[in-house]
C-alpha cells in the first residue's frame, strides 16, 4: 500500500471526519447562544413548574379552608375569658368559620367592647355571638353560663377553658390567697365549666374540650409559681379528663402555649419589685420571635380543634422546653436556677398591675406589646363607632 493510499485512509482525512471538523468552530461560536437559550427554557420551564407548585398549594390551602368552614359552620363555640387577649383572638378565628360564638368575662364592660370589636372584624351578625358576663372561678356562675348557652343555641360543641390570671414575682412576695386565688381562676374555673358543660356532650356522645393550659404546667419557671402550680393542675385534669370521655365520643386537647403577644403583660400582678419583674416580663412576652401572635396561636389552636389533636404545643420553644423537661429533668432543674439567680430580688413593694408600672419600660414593649395590647382589648379603650 502506497503512502498516498495511508494517508487518505487516515480516520482524520475520512470525509466524515472533515465534516465534524468544519462544523465545530461553527458549533463552538453558536454554544454560548445555545447555552443561554438553554438556561432561559429550562428557567422558564422552573418558574412555570414553581407557579403551577404555588398555584396548586394555594388551591389546597383554599380547600383546607373550605372545608373547615364547613366544619365549624352553625357550631357553637363557649370561650372563657374572651373579652381580651388570646380568649378574644380565638374568638375572631371561630367566628370567621362561621362558628356561633359565646362570649364571657367577668368585666361586662369589657365584654362589650369585645362583642363589638368581634361583630367588626369577623363579619358576623349580632344573632351570632351571645355575650354572657360571669364569673367562672363559682361553680354556679358557671352553671348559669353553660345554661344561657344550651337555651339559646341548645348545645355547646366546643368548650375553651381560657380563663386565667398570673401573678409574677418571688416565692419571698407570694402569699397563701395569691395561691388560692389563682388556683381558683386558672384551675377550678376549667373544672367548673366543664363539669356544666360535659353532661349534654356524653348524651350526645360528641363534643371538644379544650384546655388552656401553658408551658408553665410544663415547666415551673421561677418568679411564677402560683401561676405555674395551677397550670401543672390543669394539664393534670385535662389529660386525665381525655383519658376518660374520648371513648364516649368527647374529645380533649391540651394547649399549652409558650409567651404570646397578647398585651397580657399590662394586666398581670407583679409583686416584690413590681417595676423589675415587669421589665423582664413584658420583654419576654412582646418579643418577636420569643413571643408568638394572638392571631397565630389562635389559628393553630382552631387548626387542632378540626384536626382532634390531644396534645399542642404553640411555639418551638415551648415544645422544647417541654420535652427536655420530661427526659432531662435534672439538666432543665439546672438551668431554671441558673435563670433564677439573674432575676430580680424580693422587694417590699406592694403587688401592681403592669399598667401602672410601665411608664419604664423599654422600646420594643412599647413598640410591640402596646398595638397587641390594643388589637385585643387589653389597653381598656373603647372602640371607635
Amino acid at each position: 500500500m502506497s503512502a498516498n493510499s495511508q494517508f487518505v485512509d487516515c480516520p482524520m482525512d475520512n470525509p466524515h471526519a472533515r465534516e465534524t471538523r468544519q462544523a465545530l468552530p461553527r458549533f463552538l461560536s453558536r454554544a454560548p447562544r445555545l447555552l443561554a437559550q438553554g438556561t432561559v427554557i429550562g428557567g422558564a420551564a422552573m418558574a412555570g413548574a414553581a407557579v403551577l407548585g404555588a398555584v396548586a398549594a394555594i388551591a389546597v390551602l383554599a380547600g383546607r379552608r373550605k372545608t373547615r368552614r364547613k366544619e365549624m359552620r352553625g357550631k357553637t363555640v363557649l370561650i372563657t375569658g374572651s373579652s381580651r387577649g388570646l380568649g378574644l383572638a380565638m374568638a375572631e378565628e371561630f367566628a370567621r368559620l362561621g362558628a356561633r360564638i359565646v362570649l364571657t368575662a367577668r368585666d361586662a364592660e369589657e365584654l362589650e367592647r369585645a362583642r363589638y370589636m368581634l361583630l367588626e372584624r369577623a363579619g358576623v351578625g349580632s344573632a351570632d355571638v351571645l355575650a354572657v358576663p360571669a364569673d367562672v372561678s363559682k361553680h354556679e356562675e358557671a352553671e348559669y353560663l353553660v345554661h344561657r348557652a344550651l337555651e339559646t343555641w341548645g348545645r355547646i360543641d366546643v368548650l375553651v377553658n381560657n380563663a386565667g390570671i398570673i401573678t409574677v414575682g418571688p416565692i419571698e412576695n407570694q402569699t397563701v390567697e395569691d395561691f388560692r386565688t389563682v388556683m381558683e381562676t386558672n384551675f377550678f374555673s376549667a373544672v367548673h365549666c366543664t363539669l356544666a358543660a360535659l353532661p349534654a356532650m356524653l348524651q350526645r356522645g360528641s363534643g371538644t374540650v379544650v384546655n388552656i393550659t401553658s408551658i408553665g404546667g410544663k415547666v415551673s419557671v421561677p418568679h411564677l409559681l402560683p401561676y405555674s402550680a395551677s397550670k401543672f393542675a390543669e394539664v393534670g385534669f385535662s389529660e386525665g379528663l381525655h383519658a376518660e370521655v374520648r371513648s364516649k365520643g368527647v374529645h380533649v386537647m391540651t394547649v399549652c402555649p409558650g409567651l404570646m403577644r397578647t398585651g397580657s403583660h399590662l394586666h398581670a400582678l407583679f409583686a416584690g419589685n413590681s417595676e423589675a419583674e415587669y421589665q423582664w416580663f413584658s420583654v419576654g412576652a412582646t418579643t418577636p420571635g420569643v413571643a408568638a401572635s394572638a392571631r397565630h396561636a389562635a389559628r393553630r389552636i382552631v387548626r387542632g380543634v378540626l384536626d382532634r389533636e390531644t396534645e399542642l404545643f404553640i411555639t418551638p420553644q415551648a415544645a422544647v422546653a417541654g420535652r427536655l423537661a420530661q427526659v432531662a429533668p435534672e439538666f432543665t432543674a439546672a438551668g431554671l436556677s441558673l435563670i433564677n439567680r439573674i432575676l430580680p430580688a424580693p422587694g417590699a413593694q406592694r403587688p401592681k398591675r403592669g399598667a401602672e408600672v410601665r411608664q419604664r419600660e423599654v422600646a420594643s414593649v412599647r413598640v410591640f406589646g402596646s398595638g397587641a395590647a390594643r388589637r385585643y382589648n387589653e389597653m381598656g379603650e373603647s372602640p371607635a363607632r
